[in-house]
């Protein structure tokens, strides 16, 4: 596929930095790319590698710290850098739109949802309120929302993410635009709701022919609806062309080592456990969980209140040594299981843990919480800012190791090595990090106390695609050197294949299916539900191969 003759949008050695204390920081080095009507241009790299600083750049909304260099941006000839404020406010939903990573960033929690499209539509197109309000339920009924106008008088906070989304997409696209860009649109929402908002792009772009730019850090999912791509590395573009192209011929190493690390279940990490023999540390029989308490009104009253059931009868086993997959998409119970292993949420049923029966969070002494550990999905939430990260691996040392006050720093420093830190990290605070580091950090901790069990809730969820791969491999030999067992919580089944023994399958609170990744190759799931989730994941498509 050839660059258009004619771009709705053009960039032109285009060149850009940010001021910082330290001086000029570049973020984007002579960038030249085009993008013609009808056609979708995806834009990859990691975290860091420039694409959201281009987004903002097209869309004229850049930082007061941005500094522009030479080069043209172009929407259909009309230089953009050259128009006033005015220009570009009339300029901007209406001829060129755009559909961030978290919808709630770009929705007004004050504003039902469907005042906010009916101000859209009514800025944008021109129409009166009425003709807004006629557009704006067609447009989401188009988007496939139910009862678009019950939907239009909630609030942002009574809508699901997905449907959120929907109505960002219903949003820009009824604006009737010449370009769309699309900044990482589905990284926020699970598989399954993730593959309908797909569909939903493909089927408005190929209705409206709208030039869209594509920006993900998933290869195998711009594989699927970008007919060029292009790849950028620390602000350069480093390879750009047709799309079966470039993944079946990489002209760039950086290319080629995004690729090497988009999960592949054909690609497995680890090597079968040797038959049930392996002992069983945890054994959960109809664990349950249930969430909400009687209002004080019900409670005076003697009202029943329904309550929320987030784990409905779950039992399954983990054996020694093994890396247990629990997928499912958002809500599914997954991170309310592990919850209840850790003691963050009381249970019911029978829980069975190195041979010792645990009824409740009584049970969970200082042993069990040793020999139990958890890694949180953002490590963010679970670091203490105000904590070196000396400190904070001298913890877990202090609480469970050799009882000493101060930790040796050979002895934490041994600990960053594990996990493929320097030893200088110690005294570092965690904003100091990237995300990547930071969550090598809760690894670290997690496993300081030598555990029988880690819980891995989500912890790559958040990383872009090399780094995941990174900290993948990382897990894997830590399960291996420790011989601890892992349970290895994701949404994405792709790389849970790669890396579990077994998968346990969770959908709306209860285990649907628990089958060997050998079994699943060879005989495909037994589950209606874990093929929906299989078939929703993003495989590479590389044409001819």
């Amino acid at each position: 596929m050839a660059e258009p003759a004619a771009p709705v949008l053009s960039v032109q050695g285009y060149s850009l930095g940010y001021r910082t204390a330290a001086g000029l920081a570049p973020a984007l080095e002579d960038i030249t790319l085009s993008i013609g009507a009808g056609e979708v241009l995806g834009l990859v790299g990691e975290s860091g590698s420039g694409k959201t600083s281009l987004a903002w750049a097209v869309l004229r909304a850049l930082a007061g710290n941005a500094v522009e260099g030479a080069g043209a941006i172009r929407l259909s000839g009309v230089d953009l850098r050259s128009l006033s404020p005015p220009a570009l406010r009339a300029l901007r939903g209406r001829r060129i739109g755009v559909v961030l990573q978290d919808p709630s960033s770009a929705l007004n929690p004050t504003m039902t949802l469907g005042e906010q499209l009916i101000e859209t539509l009514m800025l944008h197109r021109d129409l009166d309120r009425r003709a807004a309000r006629d557009a704006g339920e067609s447009m989401l009924t188009r988007v496939r929302i139910r009862e678009p106008a019950a939907f239009m008088r909630r609030y942002p906070h009574e809508a699901s993410g997905g449907e959120k989304q929907r109505l960002i997409i219903a949003a820009a696209f009824s604006a009737r635009p010449e370009c769309i860009i699309f900044d990482e649109p589905t990284t926020a929402l699970d598989v399954l709701t993730a593959r309908q908002v797909l569909d939903l792009f493909a089927e408005l772009q190929a209705e409206t022919g709208v030039a869209s730019l594509y920006i993900s850090h998933d290869l195998a999912l711009v594989s699927q609806i970008a007919g060029r791509i292009g790849v950028l590395h620390r602000g350069k573009m480093v390879e750009l062309g047709e799309t079966s192209r470039v993944l079946a011929r990489p002209g760039n190493d950086y290319t080629r080592r995004l690729l090497a690390a988009v999960p592949r279940p054909d690609r497995r990490l680890v090597a079968p456990l040797p038959g049930a023999a392996a002992p069983a540390i945890v054994q959960a029989r109809g664990i349950t969980v249930t969430y909400g308490r009687p209002s004080l009104l019900a409670s005076i009253l003697r009202r029943p209140q329904a309550r929320v059931a987030g784990n409905r009868a779950v039992s399954l086993d983990v054996r020694a040594g093994e890396i247990l997959g629990i997928v499912g998409e958002s809500g599914s119970g997954k991170s309310t299981l592990a919850r209840a292993l850790t003691g963050l949420a009381p249970f019911d049923g029978g829980l069975t843990v190195l041979g010792r029966a645990v009824s409740g969070i009584a049970d969970m002494d200082r042993t069990y919480r040793r020999d139990v550990q958890i890694v949180f999905q953002h490590p963010d939430s679970s670091l203490n800012p105000r904590h070196r990260i000396g400190d904070i691996l001298a913890r877990p040392l202090k609480l469970y190791g050799s009882g000493r006050a101060k930790p040796d720093k050979a002895a934490l420093g041994a600990l960053l090595e594990e996990v493929r830190l320097p030893a200088g990290y110690l005294d570092r605070f965690p904003h100091q990090l990237s995300g990547g580091e930071k969550q090598r950090v809760a690894i670290a901790r997690a496993f300081a106390s030598r555990p029988r069990l880690v819980i891995c809730d989500e912890v790559t969820s958040s990383l872009d695609v090399s780094v995941q791969a990174t900290v993948i491999d990382l897990l894997v030999g830590l399960v291996k050197r420790t011989g601890s067992s892992l349970i290895f919580i994701s949404h994405d089944i792709a790389l849970v294949r790669q890396i579990a023994h077994r998968i346990a399958v969770m959908h709306r609170g209860a285990l649907v299916e628990t089958i060997t990744v050998e079994d699943l190759a060879a005989k495909g799931p037994a589950d209606a539900y874990t093929r929906a989730l299989m078939d929703a994941v993003p495989t590479l498509r590389i044409q001819g191969h």
